[in-house]
């Protein structure tokens, strides 16, 4: 019987899963601290989509780790905005210098990544492709990004979720681009308008509270 799966007779092996990538980068992690330089290092040609799915893993469970919110959340934003303007990836030396424990980031990582292999099971090349190609999709996908990043660094630490809503859509958007999947890329987008209802769900309900205990005291 003849073999079509490749001249050699042998079936090709399937393209690397963006986890499995993601799991080697976090095996690589150094023990005493990391740094957005190092995972900068670690990204290599993989692209600045695969340092975007990275930073946003750890928000998908609700940990919060004193600074990353900030640093990785900032470092999401100029990478967006650097995709948005055409231009290579530029960060400031505060943010690629700034130390966070291993000890506490790679466990947090890693219980992430259960969660990352289900948005990834959600996930197919090549699909609605016109959500990913083009000028004017493109646009739609970094400004996706920048909002993405602007809502993970929002002062809403402390609430349960306030993280993970927009880290899901970071993840999204992030698998989609990578395996040029315009369902992803949908989802991370209707991943970023539920957290803008749930923030203003937030806002509205701290509001109501405020007013309630302002007429209480004035009587």
């Amino acid at each position: 019987m003849h073999n079509e799966s490749s001249p050699s007779g042998k079936r090709p092996h399937p393209p690397e899963l963006l986890s499995e990538k993601l799991t080697a980068m976090i095996e690589a992690l150094p023990p005493s601290g990391v740094t957005l330089n190092h995972l900068l290092a670690l990204a290599g040609r993989d692209g600045l989509m695969i340092l975007t799915a990275l930073l946003a893993l750890v928000f998908l469970i609700p940990v919060s780790i004193p600074g990353v919110s900030t640093v990785f959340g900032g470092a999401i934003l100029l990478i967006a905005v650097c995709r948005m303007r055409g231009r290579g990836l530029w960060l400031p030396e505060r943010l690629r210098t700034k130390v966070i424990a291993t000890d506490k980031l790679r466990p947090v990582l890693q219980r992430s990544l259960r969660w990352m292999g289900y948005l990834e099971r959600v996930s197919e090349p090549h699909r609605l492709t016109w959500l990913v190609q083009g000028s004017g999709a493109t646009m739609l996908n970094n400004a996706a990004l920048v909002l993405g990043a602007v809502l993970l660094m929002a002062p809403f630490g402390l609430i349960p979720f306030s993280n993970t809503f927009p880290a899901v859509a970071l993840m999204c958007l992030a698998i989609g681009l990578v395996q040029r999947d315009g369902v992803s890329i949908m989802l991370g987008h209707v991943a970023n308008l539920a957290t803008i209802g749930y923030f203003g769900l937030l806002l509205t309900g701290s509001g109501l509270a405020i007013r309630e205990a302002f007429n209480r005291v004035a009587g």
